[in-house]
């Protein structure tokens, strides 16, 4: 039997999937094979030697040690693109309220007491917007999500411009025929009447709207902020919107700092809070792990390559290691020692580490998975079958 933690409330829809008749599912599983989670924060948690993976019902993993999992061979999977639809719909609503003042008009709205259609007329004109018909939307990190974005903008008669160094084929070819692509942030900066922030927080992107940054935008510029707190810098962005360089700011990660700028609409973390979403990560999160730890294979794991072939026999030999030259031989050489045979071996490398499946036929001993771990810059070796 399988033991499968859930660190938080995983949706029925995802966990039904798992054979009950193979799988111990709960949240109070001791030395579980995979854990489930959603927002719990895992990085001051000790993971038992049997645990072989970890899957985040959705895309962001910062609450996840994600060196500390590569380098005790667990496996981190996130779900992209399951709740892709979810903020894309929000992303669409932020649009509309970075426009127009709808907050604001409707609490003055509830504040009337009396004669209140006389008193709509006379004062609805301190709520007047913008449309965003005619204007450029900038989309910077151009993914699942940002290419919906950009899809949106183009609808409503906007000038879409994306920008992502690393943007995918499937993604690009997703998009309408009228959003173009800008080379570098510097131009979604300048030419953007609106941005939409859709990447990933890395050394590169971490804090990209700042001080310099925001220098270069348009005055009046409006952001808006579904993918990221880190994206922004916070400081930066109270000075921008006292001075009125950012007309609005709209964020679904509110804090101490960004409840008390001004023009500031802070969405409580929503964007994927759905459930439909809900549904859709659990489905997939679940899904992935059973690959696993039944097949040995591995689809959006963001610590080891990704690595998904068909079984042709029954037994697996599943190596994490360094990625340095040589390691595969010893992996050939430790069966070979045994009198097996390896039918098929496929092996994914990314950065720092690596991944081999070989596919034995017979039963593999006991033994190998000990002698393989104690290779030089072998991490950890499962065997399914």
């Amino acid at each position: 039997m399988f033991k499968i933690k859930t660190q938080n409330k995983i949706t029925n829809q995802g966990l039904d999937i798992f054979d009950k008749a193979k799988y111990n599912i709960s949240d109070g599983e001791e030395n579980p094979d995979a854990v489930i989670v959603r927002s719990a924060v895992m990085h001051d948690m000790s993971f038992n030697e049997n645990l072989k993976a970890i899957a985040r019902a959705g895309a962001g993993v910062n609450n996840i040690p994600i060196e500390k999992c590569a380098e005790a061979g667990i496996v981190v999977f996130n779900t992209p693109g399951a709740n892709a639809n979810g903020v894309k719909e929000l992303a669409a609503a932020a649009l509309i309220l970075a426009s127009r003042d709808i907050l604001g008009g409707v609490a003055w709205a509830k504040s009337l007491t009396s004669d209140v259609a006389k008193e709509v007329e006379k004062g609805k004109s301190q709520f007047v917007g913008h449309e965003v018909i005619g204007k450029t939307l900038g989309i910077i990190g151009m993914g699942k999500i940002g290419a919906m974005i950009a899809n949106i903008g183009v609808a409503l008669g906007m000038n879409a411009i994306g920008q992502d160094p690393y943007m995918t084929v499937e993604n690009a070819l997703s998009l309408t025929r009228s959003v173009k692509m800008a080379r570098e942030r510097g131009e979604i900066f300048e030419k953007s009447d609106y941005i939409s922030l859709n990447a990933l927080v890395t050394p590169e992107t971490k804090n990209m709207i700042n001080a310099e940054s925001i220098a270069k935008m348009k005055d009046g510029v409006r952001i808006i902020n579904m993918a990221r707190a880190d994206l922004v810098d916070d400081d930066a962005m109270a000075e921008a919107l006292e001075s009125g360089k950012v007309a609005k700011y709209v964020t679904d990660f509110p804090n101490e700092k960004v409840l008390k700028m001004k023009n500031v609409i802070a969405i409580p973390h929503l964007g994927a809070s759905t459930e439909e979403s809900e549904d859709n990560c659990a489905i997939m999160a679940v899904e992935q792990i059973i690959d696993y730890l039944e097949n040995g294979n591995i689809r959006n794991s963001v610590n080891y390559p990704d690595l998904v072939t068909p079984r042709t026999t029954d037994s697996r030999l599943c190596v994490f290691h360094k990625n340095v030259s040589g390691t595969i031989s010893k992996i050939s050489s430790a069966v070979a020692d045994l009198g097996m045979n390896i039918e098929n071996c496929t092996n994914r490398s990314k950065g720092d580490y690596a991944y081999t499946v070989c596919e034995i036929n017979g039963r593999i001993p006991e033994g190998l998975a000990g002698k393989l771990s104690d290779v030089k810059d072998i991490i950890k070796v499962n065997v399914i079958g």
